[in-house]
């Protein structure tokens, strides 16, 4: 073969080695399918155990029914009965034991969050009621006429 047809051969042939001895470094030992197959994809063994040690930041609603009958029930035949209390109140795992008060965020802007009319097509989105925030009640909190755990209701 001619002179230029190797050259770009061994500049291939030395990129690739490069590449494998940079991932022969780099990449653990124990990183890969392992022996469950690709079910959960490549994975570094040694991190399972790292995560199974961390505690859950989101517990689910039955978490929050153990204190907080009252609320539960008020939401049982409501339109938000589908959404996780840490929608609104944040995630559950750092919630105290035995709280002083809990700071809830009662902000415009969290409503808004799922309730901002939307004016395309999107995944179930537009089946959530929404609104035009700059002509509904543009200044003041949604929660001073709107109690979300009775969101049926127009007035609290």
């Amino acid at each position: 073969m001619k002179k230029h047809v190797w050259r770009p051969l061994w500049v291939v042939v030395v990129l690739v080695v490069i590449i494998l001895l940079a991932r022969w470094v780099y990449v653990p030992a124990d990183f890969g399918v392992q022996d469950r197959g690709y079910t959960f994809g490549y994975h570094r063994l040694g991190n399972e155990k790292e995560w199974q040690a961390q505690t859950p930041r989101y517990q689910g609603n039955n978490y929050c029914a153990d204190c907080h009958e009252e609320q539960t029930a008020r939401l049982a035949g409501g339109s938000h009965l589908d959404f996780p209390c840490e929608n609104c109140h944040s995630a559950a795992g750092e919630h105290p034991t035995k709280p002083e008060k809990l700071a809830i965020d009662r902000s415009r802007a969290l409503c808004l969050r799922c309730h901002v009319k939307l004016f395309m097509p999107s995944s179930g989105r537009n089946t959530i009621p929404g609104i035009d925030p700059e002509r509904h009640n543009g200044t003041g909190d949604c929660v001073d006429c709107h109690n979300p755990h009775k969101p049926n209701l127009e007035e609290m």
